[in-house]
């Protein structure tokens, strides 16, 4: 009777969840309940700074109160200058809270653990990060006071993102794009994954689904435009999505160190558009595109292909690892060549840090090193030339960290194909 017991009890015990059987899945599980309860404890008792909600409150009533025209949705920081998806965001949120803080802060806590939950997952699936470095994402206190304590809406369009590309590690590329169009329709600075995105989808598609694909990230920006569009269409256009914008220099992370008159120059800002696109052009080539023989190679290749009559012509799975390392350092590069970085904008990139370290050759003291230094930059409030100066240096550091770093292969072999032609 004691061995047939046994025996029964022995399938309960092979039937416990995965996650209890990962270290490194059950670590992350920790910390992620680790760091919401200090989400808690900071929206208990850290008090809260007024920066941006007034003014979206205020564009929000006025979205409500029937207002289409985009140059008339103002606040007391100006005219509103983000997509309308912000304001539906916005709506809601301000529905749900009353257009009251505490609440809203909450809602913003909760949106903090779903980013970071999504993050983590990324990390596990491309073990790409001994498991201890997990931590290394719940250190922030600028992410923090960013989320809970200003509840910019950077925080939506980055967790939307975080989400897309938690999709496109299953190939799942256009509902990855229908997420990453909807962040864009939140705030614009998510476009600068647009162009390693590119590259990755010319990589694992053939140019029709390409083109399907895009076509999916087009539809939700007409969606979501639409009330703008068919009433005041150059108004939405123009203020939604700005590329000339002229930030304020006080407020600047980074190049601080630039006398005022140059760093609001078109001069400077058209070099670092050429710096921005050359750096892109060339990890394209030598990096990302290095086992294909080069971006111009890989380019003529997708033409023949898109010229031939198979439709499944070029159609390969990506490694999770290369398209996580190609996102993230595209971004960084728009990143380092940004004219201005606000304090908020930390978020933009903060979460691919430790990965793009550990994609560096680098000795982990010096990975610590590097993202202990940008932590610090980031929380010299106000910024001043020195710690601007060092941020550069910082940024710097890494993409040529990243830029000498060995490039990995970056297709899975078909294995199933590979059977079937043995038999």
């Amino acid at each position: 009777m004691a061995l047939k017991s046994g025996r029964k009890l022995q399938p309960s015990r092979s039937r416990r969840p995965q996650i209890f059987k990962n270290p490194k899945a059950a670590f992350a599980l920790a910390l992620i309940s680790m760091d919401a309860l200090l989400v808690a404890l900071i929206i208990a008792y850290v008090p809260y700074t007024k920066i941006d909600w007034d003014a979206y409150m205020s564009q929000v009533t006025g979205f409500l109160g029937g207002e289409r025209d985009y140059t008339n949705l103002k606040g007391d920081t100006g005219p509103l200058v983000y997509p309308a998806g912000f304001l539906y965001i916005y709506s809601a949120i301000r529905f749900i809270t009353g257009g009251e803080v505490y609440p809203a802060q909450i809602l913003f806590g909760i949106l903090y653990t779903i980013n970071l939950s999504i993050v983590i997952f990324i990390y596990v699936k491309t073990e790409v990060l001994p498991w201890w470095a997990l931590i290394l994402l719940s250190l922030s206190k600028r992410v923090h006071s960013i989320f809970v304590l200003r509840l910019f809406n950077d925080c939506f369009a980055m967790t939307l993102l975080h989400a897309a590309l938690a999709t496109l590690l299953y190939q799942k590329w256009h509902l990855g794009l229908i997420l990453f169009s909807g962040a864009v329709s939140i705030k614009m600075n998510v476009l600068l994954y647009a162009p390693p995105l590119l590259l990755l989808m010319l990589k694992a598609m053939n140019i029709y689904g390409v083109i399907s694909a895009l076509a999916c990230a087009a539809l939700v920006q007409i969606l979501v435009g639409l009330p703008f569009l068919v009433s005041y269409p150059v108004a939405y256009i123009s203020g939604a999505f700005n590329l000339g914008r002229v930030f304020i220099h006080f407020w600047s992370v980074n190049f601080k160190f630039i006398p005022e008159p140059v760093f609001v120059s078109k001069q400077f800002a058209i070099s670092l558009l050429i710096a921005h696109l050359g750096l892109l052009a060339a990890f394209a080539h030598y990096k990302w595109c290095r086992h294909e023989g080069g971006l111009f190679k890989f380019l003529h290749s997708k033409v023949i292909s898109a010229l031939s009559s198979s439709s499944s012509s070029g159609l390969k799975i990506l490694k999770e690892e290369h398209i996580m390392t190609t996102l993230f350092a595209g971004n960084f590069i728009g990143i380092v060549c940004a004219r201005s970085l606000h304090y908020q904008f930390y978020s933009w990139y903060f979460h691919s840090l430790p990965y793009l370290l550990w994609r560096t050759h680098f000795p982990t003291l010096l990975r610590l090193i590097l993202f202990v230094g940008v932590e610090f930059c980031w929380n010299v409030y106000p910024s001043n030339i020195y710690s601007s100066a060092l941020l550069l240096c910082l940024h710097l550091l890494i993409l040529w960290g990243l830029w000498s770093a060995q490039s990995q292969y970056p297709y899975v072999e078909d294995e199933l194909s590979t059977r079937k032609k043995e038999k």
